[in-house]
């Protein structure tokens, strides 16, 4: 049986392909799709490395910027200190982080990955960077900074940080994802 729509037209709703729903709704559609991939990447990683795509980030720029405080890390990440808190204790009591207090400003904590952290501070497959550094390996520089400019975009008219983000201010983290 065929299902009529609306139009008094077949229904698409049974063909393996969607219908066409337009740049906006495709584009979120695409977004969705990464973000379920991300999330689900992100648990086969703390099965298989003992670490969520987002602890091995805050590892990664760690090992990058040893010595780091949380708000810049904070800063470099567009999220608030407080959501790092918890990211940033769980590395430490498995022992993948230390915390030393700036001999300059008592007040300030300094980062710095321990042995076993520089141990994970290394290019990995089956983590997300890995599957972000082969998709950007396929793209020309050209295409790669339009995707920035688009995700950038997005980022700011959704209300990252409340304000404009600067691409200097994002690449630390993109770069980190190259490497």
């Amino acid at each position: 049986m065929q299902v009529i729509d609306g139009t008094g037209d077949p229904s698409h709703a049974d063909e393996t392909r969607p219908p066409p729903l337009g740049e906006v709704l495709e584009f979120m559609r695409l977004l969705w799709a990464v973000d379920h991939q991300l999330r689900s990447t992100s648990k086969h990683m703390e099965l298989t490395l003992g670490l969520t795509g987002p602890q091995r980030l805050v590892v990664r720029l760690v090992g990058r910027y040893p010595g780091i405080t949380s708000g810049r890390l904070a800063q470099i990440l567009h999220v608030h200190p407080s959501t790092l808190t918890g990211v940033m204790k769980r590395l430490e009591k498995r022992g993948y982080m230390e915390r030393r207090s700036d001999p300059l400003d008592a007040r300030k904590a300094l980062f710095f990955l321990t042995d076993m952290g520089r141990g994970l501070d290394v290019s990995s497959t089956g983590t997300v960077e890995a599957a972000v550094q082969r998709a950007i390996s396929r793209m020309t520089g050209a295409q790669l900074a339009g995707a920035q400019e688009v995700l950038t975009a997005i980022a700011e008219e959704l209300g990252v940080d409340g304000e404009k983000m600067h691409p200097e201010a994002v690449s630390p983290a993109l770069e980190l994802q190259a490497s």
